[in-house]
């Protein structure tokens, strides 16, 4: 699995108006893509992303910015990942269920899923509040503390 740039971005830059969530003032792009070493022409599409996922209001004007849609809590990154790269996991761009194989590769369709929904257990798991406290779901630290978790192979 690998995450994309986008992806990354979107989840830091959703982690900071969450942050800011609590002051409930607006955020300017400016202020993301320099807290987070965002570019900014890439910060706006995916802000503009995440406003047609629902996910991130803008207002114009010298006071305009971005906040978040829903309470912090009530997103999670997994929601960000999709409103900016579609479905979790996809094997040569479709959907798991979707891919069939013949022959002794025939059980690989269910090592696409188990793979997806392994994934699905931590990012929809983890809220962006719980990024924004410095504070992450037991089962999340537990998988992180492994230590074969920091392996590269």
């Amino acid at each position: 699995m690998k995450v994309s740039a986008k992806a990354d971005y979107a989840v830091r830059a959703a982690t900071e108006l969450a942050a800011a969530q609590e002051s409930g003032g607006l955020v300017r792009a400016e202020t993301i893509a320099t807290a987070q070493g965002i570019p900014q022409r890439f910060l706006e599409n995916i802000l503009s992303d995440l406003r047609h996922a629902g996910l991130v209001q803008s207002q114009r004007g010298a006071e305009g910015g971005h906040r978040l849609n829903r309470p912090a809590a009530e997103i999670s990154v997994a929601d960000i990942i999709r409103a900016v790269d579609g479905p979790l996991a996809a094997v040569r761009g479709e959907r798991p269920e979707s891919v069939t194989y013949a022959g002794p590769a025939e059980p690989l369709q269910r090592v696409w899923i188990a793979v997806r929904k392994s994934l699905r257990d931590v990012v929809e798991q983890v809220s962006l509040a719980d990024l924004a406290g410095g504070t992450l779901p037991d089962s999340v630290n537990a998988l992180a503390d492994d230590p074969e978790a920091w392996t590269t192979r």
